[in-house]
């Protein structure tokens, strides 16, 4: 059965494994998210499944949210996402979704907001070369020229320049799963995942 759950980034840290190489590793702590809505090809057109995960008070959500979970009374949760699935046999209204539905040396893809880095230039932003740093230089850091004269005399849209750099969606697919600890609904899994510690991430399998 291929899942998905909300859960939060808790850090890094390294793990051995049994030839005694140092691994990277991210810890995760998923779920337990309940499944709110399953959309079928009648009454969609696809099949889906809407997950929650964090319950709050009813004060922090509002009239449209609060009225579509007390539907099936399912109590307010903060963060909602749908995933596209093959089948719906397997699934319910009010099903809990764990970890315990994962498997270790399974390869997930993780999804959260990278970490923002404010406005940048275009050497830290786009990896441009710097100028010459001798005596009389005056391009140092500049862009250079960025584009053509009167013909066409205009800067063509997606010209690689400063701006705000990170701070969006980012995906990292087939990160592999070392450890499984169902007690804390926590996994582990080898490499990076985008974010801070604390933030949301979205896992899903393919």
């Amino acid at each position: 059965m291929k899942i998905g759950l909300l859960g939060k980034k808790i850090g890094m840290t390294q793990v051995f494994d049994q030839e005694g190489k140092a691994l990277p590793v991210t810890i995760l702590q998923l779920g337990p998210c309940l499944i709110t809505e399953i959309k079928n090809l009648d009454s969609h057109g696809y099949k889906a499944i809407q997950i929650g995960y964090i319950e709050v008070k009813p004060n922090k959500l509002n009239k449209a949210e609060i009225g579509h979970l007390n539907k099936y009374n399912i109590p307010p949760l903060k963060y909602l996402k749908e995933y596209r699935v093959h089948s719906l046999e397997k699934f319910e209204i009010g099903q809990l979704i764990t970890v315990k539905d994962l498997n270790i040396n399974q390869n997930i893809s993780i999804s959260s907001n990278s970490i923002g880095k404010g406005f940048t230039g275009c050497i830290k932003r786009h990896n441009f070369s710097r100028g010459p740093m001798s005596h009389g230089s005056k391009n140092h850091k500049q862009p250079g020229s960025i584009g053509a004269g009167t013909t066409p005399g205009k800067v063509f849209a997606g010209k690689k320049m400063a701006g705000r750099m990170g701070g969006g969606k980012v995906t990292i697919q087939n990160l592999k799963i070392i450890d499984i600890k169902t007690n804390h609904n926590i996994i582990i899994v080898k490499g990076s995942v985008p974010g801070k510690p604390g933030n949301i991430v979205s896992i899903h399998q393919k």
